[in-house]
This record gives structure tokens, sequence and C-alpha cells, in this order.
């Protein structure tokens, strides 16, 4: 296996060297736009000294691309998809093979993260030190967030899907063309798959949105909208977390963030981070197979 280039991690060990996978480490579970960057940093917050090991993008990147430069992201879940039909445990089978020094990353590095039930389930099973924060939202919040978040890596392709002529929702248009909502309405409902994922309603909301208030077009809508469906082709985020639900408490923890404000969200995961210290501390973990306890959703402090 040839070396990716992630900083401080290996795919051939040096000496003094850990693999990951037998290390303690805290992995938030989710798809893209659900709110991982504030989980993150609350994890970051309540374990002293803790570090960020590269994320899901830059594994990737090194491990699963093996280097190669790939941005549009309906390539990219293509591409990590035919990876898991040699590796079944994608993501989580990736990272749990690389190696890296404690001395470098502390005693319990932080990992952003998996996605879907074969992802999670894989990585629970095989690394019992792993424990894990699920987080969901529904896709039509997700959209928005990406609107919102203007990051340079959420590229898609629109080849075939014209947008000629679709001015922005609250702005006069031709009186030979249909209203703008309807236009971009309906070159929503033909994106494939689209109808799998959203409803009738949500696709509504989504035209109504005010796009120049985001800062953004009719163009990143239909991009957004696009990522999102492709993603959810690929990974199932309620059954990642119904998995993840039969893990004990100590092991897992799964929060809707639209339910809660980011400052509950952190606060909830601090808590449980500091509770799941030490629950592993006194050994009271139960490994898998042993009998479990759901999941509560409930996160401390005011809702949204």
């Amino acid at each position: 296996m040839a070396e990716p280039e992630l900083t401080g991690l290996r795919a051939s060990p040096l000496p003094g060297d850990t693999r990951l996978g037998e290390w303690p480490l805290t992995v938030l579970v989710g798809v893209t736009g659900v709110g991982k960057s504030t989980a993150l940093r609350a994890l970051a917050q309540a374990g002293a000294g803790a570090r960020v090991l590269p994320d899901r993008r830059e594994v990737t990147d090194a491990v699963i691309f093996g280097g190669e430069v790939i941005r549009d992201r309906e390539e990219r879940f293509r591409r990590t998809a035919a990876y898991r039909e040699a590796h079944p445990g994608g993501m989580a089978q990736a990272l749990g093979g690389l190696w890296g020094a404690r001395a470098e990353w502390g005693e319990r590095p932080i990992f952003d993260g998996l996605r879907g039930l074969d992802e999670v389930r894989y990585a629970a099973q095989t690394y019992p030190a792993w424990r894990f924060v699920a987080l969901q939202v529904a896709d039509r919040v997700r959209v928005e967030r990406l609107l919102g978040r203007a990051d340079r890596f959420d590229q898609v392709s629109l080849a075939g899907v014209s947008l000629a002529g679709v001015a922005l929702p609250g702005v006069a248009v031709s009186s030979k063309s249909a209203p703008a909502s309807a236009e971009l309405r309906a070159r929503l409902e033909r994106l494939p798959g689209v109808s799998e994922v959203f409803s009738g309603a949500d696709l509504e909301a989504l035209c109504a949105l005010d796009l120049p208030g985001l800062g953004a077009t009719p163009e990143d809508l239909l991009a957004k909208v696009k990522i999102v469906v492709s993603e959810r082709q690929h990974y199932d985020p309620a059954a990642a977390a119904a998995y993840l639900g039969t893990l004990p408490p100590a092991r897992a923890l799964s929060l809707d963030t639209a339910e809660h404000s980011p400052g509950a969200v952190a606060q909830a995961v601090r808590e449980w981070a500091e509770r799941s210290e030490g629950a592993q501390t006194s050994g009271s973990i139960q490994t898998p197979g042993d009998t479990q306890t759901p999941l509560s959703t409930q996160a401390p402090g005011d809702r949204a």
C-alpha cells in the first residue's frame, strides 16, 4: 500500500506507532450539512488537549483516491461506493488501518467522520474502543445550510439541467415565462431521485427561499439539492442512527441538530463526552453483544 499524503498518519508503522483501529477514537457520524462543525468544537473543548485527525475528505483523497483530485461531489460518491465494494467498511476500514503516534495525536483523537449503516456497523463491531456522535437533520434543512455555508467543496455538475431564463424568486420575469419559483420547481423535479428524498412541500419551501438574502442563485439551489439527493442514494443516515441506538449510551450519542440550538448541541456533546470518559475509565462500557440501551436524543438547553 502506497503511503498516503496525510499529516501524522501512515499506511506503514514507524517505531512506537499504534493502529488507529486500536485507539479510543471519538467519531462524528453524519452526512453533509448536519452540523458536525459545532459538535467537533464541543468535543475538542471537552477533552483537554483532544486533537482532530485529518478529516473524511482528506483521508478519502489520500487513501481511497490515491492523491487524485476529484472535486465533483457526485463523482466522489460514485468512487467511494466502488471502494466499498472491495472494502465493506468503507471509510471506517480505511481509517482503522492507518497508523499514528500517540505522542502526536494524544490519547483520544477525534475524527470527522463516518456515514451510513455499513461504515458505522463495521466501525462499532471491529473497533470496540471507538465511540460515536451521530447528528441528523431533515434534508430540506441540510440544503438551506449548504446554501449558507458557501463551501467551495460543494461542487456538482449541472449538465443536462438547464436554468436558462430562471430568475430569483420575487424578481419579475417575462410575461412569456412561468413565475420564477414555478420554473425553478420544474427543474428541481427533473433531478433524478429527487422525489425519493424531498416531498412536494419540501420543494415548495426550497423554491420560496430568499436566495439573494443567502447570497445564492437558482443554480446554487439546484446544485445543493443534487448533492443531497446523490448523497442520500449512497448513505442512509436514519439506518446509521438506528444502529447506533443499539449501543450503550456511553458509546454513542444521537442528536437532531434542528431541534436544539447550536449552544445546546455543544453542551449535550460536552456532557456526554465527560460521562463517556468516566464510564470508560471505570470499565463499565458494554462490549458488542451485551444487552444494550437505546440512545436518548434529548439535549439540554433551549430548543432552536
